[in-house]
């Protein structure tokens, strides 16, 4: 367990940020794919990126993805072409997260793919195929964007290429351009009209490759600036034109007054004293889910009554993310609530959430997080040690997309302690 806190309220300094995990993962898959392969700077140090570094280099019979969501997701539909028989597995909680759509999808093109315990769900036997059944493909359109990536990096090493049709309300728009972006950066042309994208057959072309940093990691970064009394950070390694949906970040904290400068080496963000807070902050989080929990700690931190929408995601990812913010800012008076849908006016498969209240450590003594094996917790919850100390178990969990969190932390001044 970790004992974070803060000598003050005001905050400066340098961070190098890591490189972004959606894109290293998406970079690894494509030079797999890629005859003579290529050179990719920056690669990610998150623990999902080295294991799917290590995985697609292992000619080991049983590939252990463990609670790697993205790795795993990713290597269902890349070891479809890959020569032999391979038993993808996973952490006990991954075995838990089902993976049947994308498994219908490739057994669709002729996959070979056998569940080895429960029926949709991991542990898998994938076998070598052609997957020249059908050229042409229907999935749910609100199903998670790493099986539609998946299938789309396949795509154009397919006999007749492949034409994905998306069927509902699309729930990850900036994570499918990801994948589209980065599959052209390496000569894969491809068409995206309405609900279909098509994907012609051709080759990927090698090219160097640098992986942008990680704007779900800048996030946090944003948030404890927001909760600072004054706040100047350098933060390296981050693009003004980005293919990563959670670059929003920079534009929702505006709202509680931090101004977003690039420079050269990334970006400047600043808080002058005094700056305003908004009464109210609304947001639908479809096209960016994993910054939803950094919004709710700093609205927590602030006061600040939320209305958030397009939380579906988060029901299924490491945990259930909404009941686990419920559960840890409720220590702290915070009440996070489902808002019926008589009341919000919501459309069919539409949820609204309300949240009310400000952090109250005046009967928390130091209040103790659980992170339910889910790095974002622990990360979205830190920021909240400006404000007061605070603990968070099992918090080397954020090694898997942030090892160097807390020495980051480390170089604002927070001090990070054993305990």
């Amino acid at each position: 367990m970790y004992e974070l806190s803060h000598p003050g309220t005001r905050l400066k300094g340098h961070i190098e940020l890591t490189g972004s995990k959606s894109i290293a993962n998406r970079a690894l898959i494509i030079r797999a794919l890629t005859e003579g392969g290529f050179p990719i700077h920056r690669l990610a140090a998150a623990d999902d990126t080295v294991r799917l570094e290590r995985l697609l280099a292992s000619e080991e019979e049983v590939l252990d993805a463990g609670p790697a969501g993205t790795t795993f997701r990713f290597l269902t539909g890349f070891l479809s072409r890959r020569p032999g028989h391979q038993v993808l597995t996973g952490s006990q909680r991954m075995k838990e997260r089902p993976i049947g759509i994308l498994v219908d999808a490739l057994r669709e093109l002729g996959a070979d793919i056998e569940y080895t315990e429960n029926e949709g769900y991991p542990p898998l036997r994938i076998g070598h195929s052609a997957l020249d059944r059908t050229s042409a493909l229907t999935i749910a359109a609100d199903t998670s964007s790493q099986y539609i990536s998946s299938l789309l990096m396949l795509a154009p090493t397919l006999p007749k290429g492949l034409r994905l049709s998306l069927e509902g309300n699309i729930v990850s728009v900036p994570y499918i351009k990801m994948t589209l972006s980065l599959m052209a950066n390496f000569g894969v042309t491809s068409s995206w009209e309405g609900q279909t994208i098509v994907v012609g057959p051709q080759a990927y072309r090698p090219k160097a490759f640098t992986v942008e940093a990680d704007w779900s990691a800048a996030s946090y970064f944003y948030g404890i600036a927001a909760l600072a009394s004054e706040a100047d950070l350098q933060i390296d390694g981050l693009f003004a034109e980005s293919v990563q949906g959670d670059s929003v970040v920079a534009e929702l904290y505006e709202r509680f007054g931090i101004t977003t400068t690039f420079n050269d080496a990334g970006l400047r963000i600043t808080k002058l004293a005094g700056a305003a807070i908004p009464s109210l902050f609304e947001q639908d989080f479809v096209e960016c889910p994993d910054i939803a929990q950094t919004m709710m700690a700093t609205c927590a931190g602030l006061g600040v009554h939320g209305l958030y929408s397009g939380l579906q995601t988060l029901f299924i990812k490491e945990t259930d993310r909404v009941k686990a913010m419920q559960t840890e800012l409720g220590k702290l008076g915070i009440g996070l609530y489902k808002i019926p849908a008589h009341m919000s006016g919501a459309t069919e498969g539409q949820q609204y959430f309300g949240q009310e209240g400000k952090v109250d450590f005046s009967n928390a003594g130091i209040p103790t997080f659980a992170t339910y094996h889910d790095h974002r917790m622990a990360m979205a919850l830190a920021p909240l040690a400006l404000l007061h100390p605070i603990r968070i178990e099992d918090p080397e969990v954020v090694g898997k997309s942030y090892p160097d969190f807390y020495v980051d932390f480390g170089k604002l001044e927070f001090v990070v302690d054993e305990v």
